[in-house]
């Protein structure tokens, strides 16, 4: 336990100094950005050049923003936050997207007002070679943004990057723009910049619906659930993995819960060594602490149990909102059963289980049944 606890305080301290670094990267570059490009703006008259730099400078506030939410989500639980602070750094992606938002729907109003009301652009050969520039050095911090939030799963990291990659296409855009005014003399900056404000704004809302379904929490991805079944049913007695249910707590802080079927013969010792087992292999495998590992007990030496469950199983699955049928327990001379059923969101919980007490317990009438339905989170 205190080796877990060693190694999850290792990862949160390189993670925080990753996202820091790389966050000080981009603050810079943009404000760098915004330098350039807010003095061509403003000499050549062009207002799709003074968005782009306004643009910059909200993508340098998001990096502050993200250094904040990061140094505030490493801090360590306490009695009040006894699983941590790491949803902050949700918030934090919220604030990034409001401000991203934000400069879109400003861009956009400034945008139309020049549509109404027209001025010329006056382009120098220094500002296009400015605005090439700012397009490579946009790509180059685009692409090494995103990776490094891939790489500590950070989402106000990976979205900067994201952002900073359309900023690159925009700014090629406003370049387009300009040599056609150049070469035909006609000025597209304003509708250009229309065309920049849409593509923030779709960002910032994109952003912030990702960030939501963060924080009010979200089906966990099937491939991961699936990585899990299978570590926990390599364990040797292990006969199935169900009920997988995974709570985020923030970046990289995953705690979980399982139920494990195991043969009814076993000990309350063999069990506590297999489920102890089991908790360590996970997360030194997936990063998943698993706080809670239910125990299905299985039929081993019942030949009148087996036959039962093939009934049963065939009639519960006969159902198109039965999706699953497991935790399967028989006592034929205590006459009882139960069993757990994996039910769909598409019918009514208390009405399925009706059907099921109604259906089962026509087959078995002399039985007690138990029969609890589960809800479909992830299988």
């Amino acid at each position: 336990m205190e080796k877990r606890d060693n190694d999850m305080t290792a990862l949160a301290a390189s993670r925080e100094k990753t996202i820091v670094k790389t966050s000080v990267i981009g603050i810079l570059t943009n404000l760098l950005l915004v330098g350039f490009k807010a003095f061509v703006g403003f000499v050549s008259n062009s207002i799709a050049v003074i968005l782009d730099a306004v643009n910059n400078l909200s993508d340098a506030l998001s990096s502050v923003v993200t250094i904040i939410g990061a140094k505030l989500g490493a801090k360590q639980p306490d009695r009040k936050h006894p699983l941590g602070y790491g949803r902050i750094e949700y918030l934090s992606s919220m604030i990034v997207a409001a401000l991203v938002l934000y400069a879109g729907i400003t861009s956009l109003v400034e945008s139309i007002k020049k549509i109404i009301h027209p001025e010329a652009a006056d382009y120098s050969t220094v500002s296009l070679i400015i605005i090439s520039v700012a397009i490579i050095v946009k790509l180059v911090l685009g692409l090494y943004v995103k990776k490094q939030g891939k790489k500590v799963n950070s989402g106000a990291l990976t979205a900067s990057g994201s952002d900073a990659l359309f900023d690159a296409i925009l700014s090629a855009s406003v370049l387009a723009s300009a040599i056609v005014f150049l070469v035909w003399g006609v000025s597209l900056e304003a509708y250009v910049g229309v065309v920049i404000a849409i593509f923030i704004i779709k960002a910032g809302i994109e952003m912030m619906i990702e960030t939501l379904n963060d924080i009010i929490g979200k089906r966990e991805d099937a491939e991961t659930v699936r990585e899990l079944k299978e570590l926990i049913c390599q364990e040797e007695d292990v006969l199935g993995a169900y009920d997988v249910t995974i709570f985020n707590y923030g970046p990289d802080k995953n705690y979980g819960s399982v139920h494990i079927e195991l043969p009814d013969h076993m000990s309350v010792d063999e069990v506590d060594r297999i489920t102890r087992r089991i908790q360590t292999d996970v997360y030194r495998r997936t990063g998943v602490i698993l706080t809670g590992i239910g125990v299905y007990s299985h039929n081993t030496s019942d030949d009148e149990a087996a036959k039962m469950r093939n009934e049963i199983q065939n009639a519960v699955m006969s159902h198109d909102w039965a999706l699953q049928m497991h935790g399967f327990y028989a006592d034929t001379e205590k006459k009882t059963v139960r069993f757990d059923v994996v039910v769909s969101f598409d019918v009514d919980r208390r009405e399925a289980l009706e059907t099921l007490y109604r259906e089962i317990g026509a087959m078995y009438p002399c039985y007690e049944l138990l029969i609890v339905p589960d809800t479909d989170v992830s299988d």
